[in-house]
């Protein structure tokens, strides 16, 4: 290994101090990235959204490539010196192309979001007709909230989960198509936690002559490890974010039919966005080259297994898991039946105290405005890369019943936030040396 390689390492794994004084950055900025490092590695990170990435990672978005500006496509560049670059966004095309088996892939999204607009924008026309899932019944802003772009743009319809079992009906979806003839379905959630089969999806689709779109946001990293069925087979696009279960830098990707690549890359470049982040497009390159390995598989299958244990550990502790359970690697837990005068708001704050971050939540049908909300949301995704397992689960789930029980009483939280600490000592994020 070089010495420059060697040196750039040794910066991904220094204190913050350390990177100021040596790269002359700005020490009070520094200074809030080592007590962010502190918050992570000391706590527990159960928000469903996030993961820890891998020192290549992190390695690459801080690389040189951030200074590089690379308007177009490998090949079609506005802007001269892309050689290198183009190489490695094709690395990265190539790589998520084979991992979940797709005939073509953008890699240029920044985020989820971005890549849901450029797909619309690509394939529909404003007022046109969309089905997804309501966002208070676990769907994405950006499938159809009244508050987003997605909402305003498009006419969108919502499909719910039932009453009794907090489950999509597809049956219901299946009536909601057939009225109103959409232009496109859009299959994919935020915070429902059982699986989603494409084939029912597709089946209604093509019934009602939709186009179908699947968001993988969530489920990814669980998709390229075998952990749940793969929509790329079924659907004409496919949208995910890379930062989630798949374990890769922020950003997004498209993945879809051939017939629909030119109207799909115009749709982000140049409908939506200028010039793409080719340091996060080289971290997904890494991304993708990691979870194509038998080590992300077991990965992948140990986040679903996490998740079934803390579930099932929870409602040992009096919590009410919404549809009474998981197939993915999270879960909506109601907090009604443990405590009906906890909300959602209150819990988030006093887990953040025990050092345990997880995120407020609606559950269905939720008589508490989002910004309270009767539930929570919990993902195994960053304990599990951690190395924590299903006897791990149990002691969270212990952890997080005996922070809310004594909610009031300082003394035990500090004791919590004690215990806490102890166990991630015992299963350390990143090596210190």
């Amino acid at each position: 290994m070089s010495q420059t390689k060697k040196s750039l390492r040794g910066i991904v794994h220094a204190s913050a101090t350390n990177w100021a004084s040596e790269l002359g950055g700005d020490d009070p900025v520094f200074d809030l990235i080592d007590r962010e490092v502190e918050r992570q590695t000391t706590g527990l990170q159960l928000i469903a959204s996030e993961n820890f990435t891998s020192p290549a990672v992190m390695l690459a978005t801080g690389s040189v490539l951030t200074n590089k500006y690379s308007e177009g496509y490998p090949g079609k560049r506005y802007y001269g010196g892309n050689a290198v670059v183009d190489d490695i966004e094709a690395i990265a095309i190539d790589r998520v192309k084979q991992l979940f088996g797709a005939e073509h892939a953008n890699v240029q999204p920044h985020s989820g979001a971005s890549a849901n607009m450029a797909v619309y924008l690509a394939l529909l026309n404003p007022g046109d007709t969309v089905l997804g899932l309501s966002l208070d019944h676990g769907g994405h802003l950006t499938h159809g909230s009244p508050v987003n772009a997605s909402g305003i743009l498009y006419n969108f319809v919502s499909y719910k989960v039932s009453g009794g079992e907090e489950r999509i009906d597809m049956n219901e979806v299946r009536d909601l198509a057939l009225k109103h003839r959409p232009k496109m379905i859009v299959a994919g959630t935020t915070s429902y936690t059982r699986r989603l089969e494409p084939e029912p999806f597709k089946k209604i689709a093509d019934e009602v002559g939709a186009l179908l779109m699947f968001d993988i946001a969530h489920l990814a990293g669980l998709v390229a490890g075998g952990a749940h069925p793969n929509p790329v087979p079924h659907a004409d696009v496919v949208t995910f974010t890379t930062h989630k279960t798949l374990r890769g830098p922020r950003g997004g990707c498209i993945l879809c039919k051939a017939e629909h690549a030119q109207k799909i890359d115009k749709g982000i470049f140049p409908g939506t966005q200028g010039g793409p982040l080719e340091n996060a497009i080289a971290a997904k390159a890494i991304a993708f080259g990691e979870a194509l390995t038998p080590m992300f598989r077991e990965y992948a299958h140990q986040i679903v297994k996490n998740a079934s244990a803390l579930a099932g550990a929870l409602a040992r502790q009096g919590f009410r898991l919404v549809s009474g359970g998981t197939d993915t690697h999270m879960m909506v837990v109601d907090l009604t039946p443990f405590d009906a005068d906890l909300t959602g708001k209150e819990a988030q704050l006093v887990l953040d105290e025990a050092g345990i971050t997880l995120n407020k939540n609606t559950i269905p049908n939720d008589p508490r405005s989002p910004f309270v909300t009767s539930g929570v949301r919990i993902g195994t995704p960053s304990v599990t890369t951690q190395g924590m397992k299903e006897a791990e689960m149990e002691q969270i789930a212990e952890l997080i019943a005996t922070a809310l029980r004594n909610r009031t009483d300082a003394a035990a939280i500090a004791d919590v936030r004690a215990r806490v600490a102890a166990l991630c000592t015992r299963f350390p994020v990143y090596a210190t040396a």
